[in-house]
């Protein structure tokens, strides 16, 4: 509904509430016609529930006040944890679940949903260090399992000040700070360690919640680690790239692949994504962690949604369905301007045609009607 036509609505209702209650003259009309005002972006708006990745919220919220500004819908994003979202969407509480973790064909045949890839990023380690210039810090894989793993304990210790002689590192304890929700950061992450630390991946593996050492503090969501690594010096966490800056966060570099040290940046996410099988197969499920190449960021992530194959809940769905289209056909300033990477042309094409299997119960094609209100 327009903002206009819910105006004329609501202001045809007012005057009829005047009609019947007799009030007199123009203060009563005045009345009404603020009444009118007050409630017709009530009546304009609908809403649209989406729920699941905290290291996507910022983008999700984004999108959708840009897009309710244009179609006068207001998008509820709860930021749970990528594991959140996908129970959600499995339960039919949210029209699209939100995960940074691409479930297995298996499990999405099982629950009968539709993947869609959105944006791409990476997972960023950050320090809160006194006197160590932004962005200066340099880590390894192993170092920062160990770190993780509670070997290593100290900001000064040797193996930590040889990959980093031109620094003075502070004599302090090291407080690692994780998540401690389900969450795809988490997993990418960990995917990392286990690719490059043998003690990583035989104690914990790739997973989205870890049972932590004692020495790692938790923290719930990308909202909790900021937190915490800023409340307190010598921690070191990890979050989107997109809350770096943000938040004015410190984070460090890591050595990639091809042994070289970088610093996180849309253009090592690009060439983790250039170097996948992503591009190169169409293949989602393919990782972009440890890539080849000295570009590459060797934390590169991913972030999905999900909707049902068969909605129960066509309206919603349909809704959801149309947003998700805007976001692919218009949201690209969006994305850039958050720190992310916009799909490239062939894969939001790949995420336009998984958009267009969703129907309902009765086989209507809702994909495709969205996609036909969006070009009348």
């Amino acid at each position: 509904m327009s903002t206009s036509f819910g105006f004329l609505t609501a202001a045809r209702q007012a005057l009829a509430w005047r009609s019947r209650s007799g009030a007199p003259g123009p203060t009563a009309l005045l009345a009404a016609l603020c009444w009118a005002l007050s409630i017709s972006p009530v009546l304009a708006a609908e809403t649209l529930s989406g729920a699941g990745s905290s290291a996507a919220a910022l983008l999700y919220r984004a999108w959708g006040q840009a897009y309710g500004q244009q179609h006068q819908v207001t998008l509820n994003y709860e930021a749970s944890g990528s594991s959140a979202g996908l129970k959600k969407i499995r339960a039919g509480e949210v029209a699209f679940g939100a995960s940074d973790v691409a479930p297995s064909e298996a499990e999405l045949q099982r629950d009968q949903l539709v993947l869609v890839p959105t944006f791409v990023s990476g997972a960023v380690p950050v320090v809160n260090l006194p006197r160590v210039p932004r962005g200066r810090l340099r880590l390894s894989g192993e170092l920062l399992a160990d770190i993780y793993l509670g070997r290593l304990t100290r900001w000064n210790a040797p193996e930590l000040q040889a990959l980093n002689p031109d620094l003075t590192l502070p004599d302090l304890p090291i407080r690692p700070i994780a998540r401690s929700d389900g969450s795809g950061t988490t997993y990418y992450v960990t995917d990392y360690l286990s690719r490059v630390s043998p003690a990583w991946q035989s104690q914990y593996g790739r997973q989205t919640q870890i049972a932590w050492v004692d020495s790692v503090g938790r923290a719930k969501g990308s909202q909790g680690v900021v937190q915490a690594v800023q409340d307190t010096v010598g921690t070191i966490g990890y979050v989107d790239f997109n809350y770096v800056g943000e938040h004015g966060l410190n984070p460090a570099q890591l050595r990639n692949a091809a042994g070289v040290f970088v610093a996180p940046s849309m253009a090592g996410f690009r060439a983790a994504l250039r170097a996948s099988d992503w591009v190169s197969k169409g293949d989602f499920h393919a990782p972009l962690t440890q890539r080849p190449g000295a570009a590459s960021w060797p934390i590169a992530m991913g972030s999905f949604v999900l909707l049902p194959r068969v909605s129960a809940q066509p309206e919603a769905t349909e809704r959801a369905l149309r947003f998700l289209m805007w976001t692919l056909l218009k949201g690209d300033t969006v994305v850039e301007g958050l720190s992310l990477v916009r799909l490239p042309d062939s894969l939001q094409a790949q995420a336009f045609k998984a958009l267009s299997t969703v129907s309902d119960r009765q086989g209507r094609a809702l994909g495709a009607i969205a996609f036909s209100s969006m070009t009348r």
